[in-house]
């Protein structure tokens, strides 16, 4: 332990022992319950002897395990204790610590992998960085230009929609929506032909428009009007 300890002081752990930390006279108990609630981090190093005294309830091991079980410290937070395992004969840790993920720490060859893993946990410095979560691709984005069929679509809609709110005819011709537009005018055609398409509106034979009842769901769902 003492090696291990000072191993993770020279990586940069502010690691706390008994052997450096605990002095002739010190309040054992008081000792092992003040560390634990103040540490960011627990390591518990478990050997064969570890695991055994631990399950038995014996020394101050067994204290430990009452600790860690019991409501005695409320404060600690057990997701921040972390089981190394160092063991020849067979791998195991504790009853109390058996539903936790470890670190296996048997092997020699791969201690340096495997105290890369412990520091990276110790410091926060994962390895692979949960990504944040993107855009939706289905939303368009809020003046976003209207390059995607989406967003031109619920652009076209809008100025439909606003050139009928200063008429006051049940239908309306192109050139009264025109003027509404900042689009160019092939782009604004490519749209509203979707929007024909799409059943949003409906163009008669003398090139009138008028807003279908799902054009105007589709106004209302994009919060282009009020229901």
């Amino acid at each position: 332990m003492l090696n291990f300890a000072t191993t993770l002081r020279n990586r940069g752990i502010d690691a706390i022992l008994d052997q450096w930390d605990l002095k002739p006279g010190n309040d054992l108990a008081h000792f092992m319950e003040t560390e634990l609630s103040n540490s960011d981090f627990v390591v518990m190093v478990c050997t064969e002897q570890y695991v055994e005294k631990a399950n038995t309830g014996k020394g101050g091991v067994g204290y430990e395990k009452m600790i860690m079980t019991s409501s005695l410290l409320q404060k600690i937070d057990n997701s921040k204790v972390i089981p190394i395992i160092r063991q020849i004969s067979k791998v195991g840790v504790p009853t109390f610590l058996s539903s936790k993920l470890y670190i296996d720490f048997s092997n020699d060859k791969d201690e340096e992998y495997n105290l890369d893993e412990l520091l990276r946990t110790l410091l926060n410095a994962p390895l692979f960085e949960k990504p944040k979560i993107g855009n939706n691709p289905f939303t368009p984005l809020k003046q976003s230009k209207p390059d995607r069929t989406s967003d031109g679509l619920k652009e076209v809609m809008r100025i439909i929609a606003e050139a009928f709110n200063n008429s006051t005819d049940e239908v309306i011709y192109l050139r009264e929506i025109l003027p509404y537009s900042k689009m160019h005018r092939l782009t604004f055609n490519k749209y509203l032909l979707q929007a024909i398409r799409d059943e949003l509106i409906e163009k008669d034979s003398i090139k009138r428009y008028v807003v279908t009842e799902k054009g105007l769901e589709y106004l209302v769902l994009h919060e282009i009007i009020q229901a």
